[in-house]
């Protein structure tokens, strides 16, 4: 059943779990418009969203919005509501959020996307829904006109992994590692599924095409490093490269970036520093690089210092 075929709010009864909020239903959402916004807490184009949901959250709470999250898992380490908790607490959010590992919420309201935002009247009918980044401008007129009121837009600026992405110099798409949905690996002899294998680079990457080095078991949703001193390596074109990583039940993992064969300077990311240090702590997206000069095509290779690192997606900006 399409949306245009139930238009009323969906329950939120299958939510396993919610945070910032006792649970929430029918009587506690009469006479409110209601934002509902499909998130998961390694997702790049969410994030670029999310500080916008969150000043409208802020901005319009007096006038009878609420904003609900439902954070529905991609992979399997998300269904962690430990992993959840660290994500709301770091990117400020304070609205009542529903943890949907069931995926009861998402098949409830059919959707098929993050982010997924969908505008609720005070009657609970669904009048508009919008799929993905952008159109911010008139999805806060959507706001304005189900609260009844008229007002300057409120000002947003995302930083680190929140900003815009540089959509002018973009040439590089996401790239899962695990063999499920995985694409353009370009290590000598393929990928042995399931199993260690020890990787190397090819004599070069071409553009948008990633390699291994090191013992790696590759599976159906990432790529699990088996001794220390493994690397990736993917030749891009973008301002920013971001990483979905996660330790599973190992200690902090240490890793170093390199940017064509040398530190990045002033080039890196919000978790490395200008040697290329990061360290991995918990699951969750990384940002490796930010281009601090033109944008141009460039090697990126991440190595890590000990076994037990799970890599799941590349992602740009």
């Amino acid at each position: 059943m399409g949306l245009s075929d139930r238009l009323h709010l969906p329950s939120f009864g299958g939510a396993t779990e919610w945070l910032n909020s006792e649970p929430l239903g029918p009587a506690e959402l009469r006479d409110r418009v209601v934002l509902v916004n499909f998130w998961t807490l390694t997702c790049i184009n969410w994030l670029r969203t999310e500080p916008y949901v969150r000043a409208w959250s802020q901005a319009y709470r007096d006038d009878g919005l609420i904003v609900i999250g439902v954070h529905t898992p991609e992979f399997s380490f998300e269904h962690e509501v430990d992993r959840i908790r660290p994500a709301v607490a770091a990117r400020g959010i304070d609205y009542p959020v529903a943890v949907d590992n069931d995926y009861g919420v998402w098949t409830a309201f059919d959707n098929h996307y993050w982010p997924a935002l969908y505008f609720v009247d005070r009657d609970g009918v669904i009048r508009d829904h919008h799929f993905g980044e952008g159109r911010y401008e008139q999805s806060e007129r959507v706001i304005q006109q189900l609260l009844g009121i008229e007002r300057d837009l409120v000002d947003v600026e995302g930083f680190g992994p929140e900003a815009e992405a540089d959509w002018d110099h973009l040439r590089t798409p996401e790239t899962y590692l695990g063999y499920g949905r995985g694409a353009n690996f370009a290590s000598p002899d393929g990928a042995a599924l399931d199993e260690p294998r020890n990787y190397r680079l090819p004599e070069s990457l071409r553009l948008n095409h990633w390699a291994l080095t090191g013992q790696w078991t590759i599976g159906s949703e990432r790529a699990v490093l088996d001794q220390a001193g493994g690397s990736i390596a993917y030749r891009f074109h973008a301002r920013d490269g971001h990483l979905v990583l996660s330790p599973g039940a190992h200690e902090p993992i240490p890793f170093r970036v390199l940017l064509d064969g040398e530190p990045p300077g002033l080039s890196h990311g919000t978790d490395t520093d200008e040697n290329g240090d990061g360290l991995l702590r918990e699951g969750r997206l990384y940002q490796l690089v930010r281009e601090h000069d033109a944008v141009r095509d460039r090697t990126l290779e991440i190595t890590f210092d000990a076994p037990g690192t799970e890599a799941y997606a590349l992602t740009f900006g």
